[in-house]
């Protein structure tokens, strides 16, 4: 098997194609040059491999500001309607090589850097991941950001600027170990930090009612500051802003609460407010109720919202005419999107702002609060709502907390006006949940208080219409709306598989870029052999390059012939990584009774993070790692099978392993995944799919023919039904053998010899207490496997598969989901026009 090419021959080939210009390539040179000149401490002459990545993000980020800063004055000069995408996440992984072939720069910057004798790959890998959130849905808003960009809308992204990001996860004798993400230990050559811009955010303190109108006093400051980076659109010239805010305490914080003298405990107390900013909270889909998160939930909307305004008034060229101290307007100006309920608070910090502040009349302030905010729901697993306890709010949020009882009883009297006496409907619908404890249901408070609701894939929305807020569609059937996720065609396929990127536009040009459904030419070559053995060529050469990888960082010797079988998602329950594992197990089985029979060779690798307080998602990562640690050393089974735990699984990571996946594992109980994206970034990259009609799989399905993806096990109405008679895992137990096998030995101490009773609480789990109906899918799931085997035996057929499934990708692109948000529920259009360059004149 041909080794793929090293890194220095392709940048010899570029160099031939001429694909950078000279006059670029000699720019880049001389700028990096400079940076690194100046970079270095003057009485240290031997620059660092870090010296020159920052050299050349420096020399990236100059192509960068001018840009950005013609993007903002043209939204200045134009004042068109911004819109503001709210979230306490955005996952964006690595920026350099992103703001490389969005700018267009990569081949210039590669050509430079390898006449400079170094290696454009090495530097990348350098650079830390910004790892500010937990999974989907932080990453969901990264690709959003660029899509955003590319479309040419005036948006902003805004969140918070944590000094610690997602923990980087170690392995350590088969168990997560956390450790904390210092990701800015040594700065980062993105942001920019903005104190002019800084804000005071309230906390604490009491309300007070007066004849001049409701006033909160007595609170404790702490000032937002923020921070700026660059959200380059894809060769457009458009530069958005994500601004972070970091939590910083003001001077006097503190000081006048101690006695004379007590200055230096004053002083180190500070650290409680900057606290704020200090940590991400790493659940994924599970609410944990701390008054810490509280705190950071609303100090990203105060600071927000007070940044909102302030450019609402300061509109065209500075001028403060009657139609910018008048808020009528403000919903045809400002549109703000909630990323899930985490920045919920921004109904009642607008109310309170607007009719508090700004003396607007409630009944005007609440129909702008509503026709400014949107909804987006990500999950209906109930452990996952946001149920704040009132007590808290009372103590922390006073003046909302009588705001959000106010918008309560407006929404109860109309309810109880449309349902006389149907009480049980008012208690439903109640954004106040009574009880042994009080508490506010933040997804009722987002649909009352937004003008649209949407889902984040179809069957996802029509679960939200039909049963997660079913009353509330009733009501208000208008409000709701599907928005498909979708995921960047930049990252997720020119920069991740630029092999691939490169076949493709051979046959059909460059334009899919930016407009994905052009993949669908793609199905005019799915019996061409050229285009057939050029696609094997690509995924054979991602694969060894990846099996290099592994080898280096785990030192396991992985067979490239083999089918690569990747699950790389957070570690959940319903997420069903104990399916696969038990999967694993059964094909050891029977390589073991008959190891002379012939086998499709595979490696099974399992990769994600449990939240660290995530008991049995641990126990499930304990178990994989035990489980390949018998068949990865069991002489029988050779190169058949191996199982690699992947570690630290994060953005610059799925880069690599994505691109060199076979098959893709989507098996989440149906009803449960509310959309998934990993399932798209797989799709377009050529893995073919085994999973259930979950999510978005179920939209994959009908766009490239079920026929073409391995879909098995219950749907939704099946798993409804199941519920309604009651799971009985020992009904599968008992009579399904090779499941029997593999529990038996999970529980025997076969996988865990020094320590047997160590996975007692999973089979316990299994057998007694699993919402998610492991054995239920279990047979189906082995049948399904065996059929990936028979296709997977015939290359030129798999091949062609892959082929229909990269074709029929196009609707996963965050550029149609963020059209249909433009469109549909920010009311703006997208626009094609490119903003002239720096080096040009304004029009």
């Amino acid at each position: 098997m041909a080794a793929p090419l090293s890194d220095g021959e392709r940048r010899k080939q570029i160099s031939v194609r001429g694909i950078a210009g000279l006059v670029d390539v000699a720019e880049v040179r001389k700028s990096f040059n400079r940076h690194l000149h100046f970079t270095l401490v003057k009485d240290r002459n031997v620059a660092t491999p870090r010296d020159y990545y920052f050299a050349l993000a420096h020399t990236v980020r100059d192509h960068l500001v001018g840009r950005w800063i013609r993007t903002q004055q043209h939204y200045y000069e134009r004042d068109p309607k911004r819109i503001y995408y709210l979230s306490l996440e955005f996952y964006m992984g690595r920026t350099l090589q992103n703001t490389m072939v969005n700018l267009g720069l990569q081949n210039a910057c590669d050509e430079a850097i390898y006449q400079l004798g170094l290696d454009l790959e090495e530097l990348e890998e350098i650079e830390e991941d910004a790892g500010l959130g937990n999974g989907g849905l932080g990453r969901l808003a990264a690709c959003f950001l660029d899509s955003m960009a590319t479309l040419g809308l005036a948006a902003y992204g805004y969140g918070i600027r944590y000094e610690f990001g997602i923990f980087n996860q170690k392995i350590v004798d088969g168990w997560q170990v956390e450790e904390a993400d210092d990701w800015l230990r040594y700065g980062n050559p993105w942001e920019k930090a903005r104190p002019e811009y800084m804000l005071p955010v309230h906390f604490y303190g009491r309300v007070q009612h007066t004849p001049d109108g409701v006033q909160w006093v007595d609170t404790q400051v702490v000032l937002a500051m923020p921070y700026d980076t660059p959200v380059p659109g894809y060769k457009n010239n458009t530069v958005n802003t994500m601004r972070l805010w970091s939590a910083k305490a003001p001077n006097d914080f503190n000081l006048q609460e101690f006695n004379v003298g007590d200055y230096i405990e004053a002083v180190l107390d500070r650290n409680l407010a900057e606290n704020i900013s200090r940590v991400l909270y790493p659940n994924d889909n599970f609410f944990e109720g701390k008054e810490l998160r509280l705190k950071q939930e609303y100090f990203v909307v105060a600071a927000t919202l007070q940044d909102i305004i302030r450019r609402f008034k300061s509109s065209k060229f500075g001028c403060r005419d009657p139609v910018r101290t008048c808020f009528e307007t403000f919903p045809d100006k400002v549109a703000i999107q909630l990323n899930d309920t985490h920045p919920a608070l921004s109904i009642p910090e607008l109310m309170r702002i607007l009719v508090d502040v700004e003396k607007v009349d409630w009944d005007k302030a609440w129909e702008i609060t509503k026709r400014t905010c949107a909804y987006t729901n990500h999950t209906v697993l109930p452990e996952a709502l946001e149920r704040w306890p009132v007590s808290m709010f009372e103590k922390l949020l006073p003046r909302h907390l009588e705001i959000i009882y106010a918008l309560n009883q407006m929404h109860l009297d109309r309810v109880a006006a449309l349902y006389p006496g149907d009480i049980d409907r008012l208690r439903r619908m109640s954004v106040i949940e009574e009880g042994d404890c009080k508490r506010i249901n933040m997804a009722h408070l987002c649909v009352i208080g937004s003008h649209a609701v949407n889902g984040v894939a179809r069957i996802h929305s029509d679960i939200v219409r039909h049963s997660v807020f079913k009353d509330f569609y009733e009501l208000e059937p208008e409000k709701f709306q599907n928005k498909t996720n979708g995921i960047t065609p930049r990252r997720w396929l020119l920069l991740c598989n630029p092999g691939l990127a490169d076949v493709i536009a051979e046959k059909i040009g460059e334009g899919f870029i930016t407009d994905l459904s052009q993949l669908k030419k793609l199905l005019d070559f799915i019996n061409n052999e050229t285009f057939i053995r050029d696609v094997a060529k690509v995924k054979q050469e991602n694969k060894l390059k990846f099996a290099a990888y592994l080898e280096e960082q785990y030192k396991v010797k992985i067979n490239p012939s083999s089918m690569f079988d990747v699950q790389v998602k957070r570690i959940h329950e319903y997420k069903r990584q104990l399916l696969n594992c038990l999967h694993a197990i059964t094909l050891y089985n029977r390589i073991r009774s008959d190891p002379s029979k012939s086998f499709v060779p595979r490696t099974i690798m399992i990769g994600g993070k449990a939240a660290p307080g995530y008991h049995m998602a641990k126990m499930i990562i304990k178990l994989i790692t035990s489980v390949g640690e018998v068949i990865n050393n069991d002489p029988y089974v050779g190169d058949k099978l191996k199982v690699i735990f992947l570690e630290n699984y994060r953005v610059s990571l799925a880069e690599k392993v994505i691109p060199a996946a076979d098959l893709s594992q989507q098996i989440s109980t149906a009803g449960t995944e509310a959309s998934g994206t990993g399932n798209m970034k797989f799709m377009v990259n050529g893995a073919l799919t085994i999973g259930t009609m979950d999510g978005a799989n179920v939209e994959m399905a009908e766009e490239a023919g079920e026929e073409n993806l391995f879909i098995f096990g219950m749907r939704v109405e099946d798993v409804e039904a199941l519920d309604r008679q009651g799971y009985d895992a020992r009904h599968y137990y008992e009579r399904l053998p090779e499941l029997r096998q593999a529990v038996d030995q999970i529980s025997s101490g076969f996988f865990s010899p020094r320590d047997p009773g160590c996975f007692r609480d999973v089979v316990n789990m299994l057998m007694y207490h699993d919402r998610f109906k492991v054995f239920a899918d279990y047979e189906a799931y082995i049948k399904c496997q065996g059929q990936v085997d028979q296709l997977f035996m015939d290359p030129r057929e798999w091949t062609k598969k892959v082929i229909r499934n990269i074709a029929c990708s196009g609707k996963f692109s965050s550029d149609r989901t963020i059209t249909e948000y433009a469109r549909e529920i920010w009311g703006v259009e997208p626009s094609a026009t490119k903003i002239p360059p720096p080096n040009l004149p304004r029009d």
